[in-house]
């Protein structure tokens, strides 16, 4: 293949436009409305984005349209994107920026692919500089220049890609019954009380005789990491993961973007959690989302770690109590621009554990759900990074199509 010529996001976008302010609604009525924590998953789950009312004339202008690209211009998560799918009738956020391709120029499958990809993530975090509250505008989002081959060819690679593409959203559709099972599961035995023997079971003082009433410090440790300084250059590029927030994303960790040393963690706030540690997010736009990291890791001060401390606790019963209180937590978040709880927030908040048979038998019941899902999102990161390791070689035509 000859080499391709190169052009800038503005070059080949029919335009790049700035999303719309406005407050999502509880009702469900009007479009969805797309905001920066919905595209940080790697997947949009369009179920849980809000609504918004707009009128008319304000939602023609910010409707989404399949083959458009959002990009977030702030915060711990600028310049993470997403290509727009198949998606419900939608408009964006004020904190995204819109850019939709000129499909005479190119393909938005081929274009979104590599916006969405850390390629794309590290020139804007390049651009930005290392900013404690980073900003792009959209002169600089769309400045990033990447190779336009023909037609045909950005054709080719999209179907490559889809491949992977096909394969990741069945498997992400297999993990969402898992995890819609896990919560059912939860939730009937511990909110609607109909667990194992509840026909048995005296009720005092509004909860199961022999259950305990009290807060989440009651009944698990809690800590918060730390983030070594970037002005010392040898406390990153070691082999210990370095969890944020916006890797939380309601499921398990296997890996991180960044990577620490021992003599980091010796000599800054960060810590090393073990195993199964559950994470919750505590600033910003993940705010409550939840993760369990798979092997020993630390993370920054912005997730609250929480690990097993009372007879009969465990990941499964934290990870899916906290999966079931998130909008409780948000609804707790303080703050003007920047909503954000507290390590004290987490550990003051209201929690009712079960006698330890019931945990015991919760943890039999749960735990199948979650290890499928554990082997799902595993297959499912393999599977993106062979994506994405094949993605600049066909970019720029080190292999054939």
């Amino acid at each position: 293949m000859t080499r391709a010529s190169a052009k800038s996001l503005a070059e080949i976008a029919e335009f790049v436009q700035y999303g719309y302010t406005a407050s999502a609604s509880e009702h469900h009525v009007g479009p969805r409305f797309l905001r920066i924590t919905d595209i940080v998953p790697s997947q949009i789950d369009w179920d849980s984005v809000p609504y918004c009312e707009i009128d008319e004339k304000a939602r023609n202008k910010f409707s989404l349209a399949t083959g458009d690209i959002v990009i977030a211009r702030t915060g711990a998560t600028v310049g993470y994107a997403k290509l727009i799918r198949n998606n419900p009738e939608s408009v964006f956020a004020s904190y995204l920026v819109r850019i939709r391709v000129d499909r005479q120029i190119a393909d938005p499958g081929y274009v979104g692919r590599i916006v969405e990809s850390d390629v794309y993530k590290q020139f804007v975090v390049s651009q930005v500089g290392g900013a404690a509250q980073p900003n792009a505008n959209a002169k600089i989002l769309s400045s990033f220049r990447l190779p336009i081959p023909d037609r045909s060819t950005q054709s080719r690679i999209v179907e490559i890609l889809s491949a992977y593409d096909d394969l990741i959203e069945n498997n992400r559709r297999r993990i969402q019954l898992l995890e819609q099972a896990a919560r059912l599961l939860y939730k009937e035995w511990f909110v609607h009380l109909r667990f194992p023997g509840h026909e048995h079971t005296q009720i005092i003082d509004g909860v199961p005789e022999g259950w305990k009433k009290g807060v989440v410090s009651d009944f698990y440790d809690t800590a918060s990491g730390g983030t070594p300084s970037r002005k010392t250059p040898e406390f990153y590029g070691g082999t210990i993961r370095w969890v944020k927030t916006q890797e939380l994303e309601d499921g398990f960790l296997f890996d991180t973007e960044e990577h620490i040393t021992e003599n980091a963690i010796k000599k800054s706030a960060a810590k090393l959690f073990p195993a199964n540690t559950v994470l919750i997010a505590m600033y910003g736009a993940t705010i409550g989302q939840v993760g369990v990291i798979v092997e020993s890791s630390t993370c920054n001060q912005a997730c609250c770690a929480v690990m097993p401390k009372a007879e009969g606790t465990s990941y499964e019963h934290a990870f899916l109590f906290f999966l079931n209180n998130k909008e409780g937590l948000r609804n707790l978040g303080q703050g003007t621009a920047q909503k954000n709880i507290s390590q004290q927030v987490i550990r003051a908040y209201e929690m009712v554990l079960p006698d330890k048979l019931v945990l015991n038998m919760f943890r039999i019941n749960a735990g199948p759900f979650l290890r499928q899902i554990r082997t799902l999102q595993s297959m499912n990161q393999k599977l993106a990074k062979a994506r994405d390791l094949l993605l600049p070689k066909l970019m720029n035509g080190e292999m054939a199509v």
